[in-house]
């Protein structure tokens, strides 16, 4: 129950402060936030650590909670680095994917076509498409890295689906060409489209950024 409190008070905060309803620098208090959403400080805390793991709050004075300054900048280095680590391990997925997780790859690919216009639905069919991806690609240290920067991106690469509705179709396209290029084991390809398609979602992040609610 906790957890799944946790989970309601990080998509609030969440959404407060992708689209800007939450300034950076703006306090992020246990005790207010429990009030406002009915509930002990335990969900909140989690929410809160849960939401500086992803790079949406940092501690301020006092160790105390904010809403983290991101700019555009932070945002492009974040989003640059991913898309150069995604793109190797789908290189290195299109000659090391087993029959199975070929067979899996389009599975999760056709769910991502069954998902109509569903923003939640197609943002789990799209982490499963890159995580079969990643696993199949068989190399731990660049899927730890991976790891890494999609706990600081995931929420803003989520919002790609709720706040752009063409994002949906785009990124369908973008998984089909990218799924074709790895079952005819063609790295290089598979290479520059995971890149292209990592830089398409930065590129509605970005417009996201700089038209949240001043």
């Amino acid at each position: 129950m906790i957890n799944r409190t946790a989970d309601n008070i990080l998509d609030a905060l969440v959404d407060g402060i992708v689209t800007g309803r939450m300034r950076p620098g703006e306090p992020l208090i246990e005790k207010t936030l429990a009030e406002q959403f009915g509930v002990s400080r335990t969900p909140v805390r989690e929410a809160l650590h849960r939401l500086e793991q992803s790079n949406l709050a940092e501690r301020g004075p006092r160790r105390a909670f904010v809403v983290r300054q991101m700019h555009a900048d932070d945002l492009a280095e974040l989003f640059e680095a991913v898309g150069e680590v995604e793109s190797a391990l789908a290189a290195l997925a299109a000659h090391r994917l087993s029959e199975i997780e070929r067979h899996r790859l389009l599975s999760v690919l056709a769910q991502g076509k069954s998902c109509g216009e569903d923003p939640d639905a197609y943002a789990l069919a799209n982490a499963r498409f890159h995580e079969t991806i990643k696993l199949g690609a068989r190399n731990g240290t660049l899927a730890a890295a991976l790891d890494d920067l999609n706990l600081r991106t995931l929420f803003w690469r989520a919002a790609n689906f709720h706040k752009d509705p063409t994002r949906l179709a785009s990124s369908r396209t973008e998984h089909q060409a990218i799924a074709d290029a790895i079952l005819a084991q063609d790295a290089e390809t598979t290479r520059k489209l995971m890149r292209s398609h990592v830089a398409s979602s930065y590129i509605v992040v970005a417009d996201i950024l700089s038209r949240r609610t001043p």
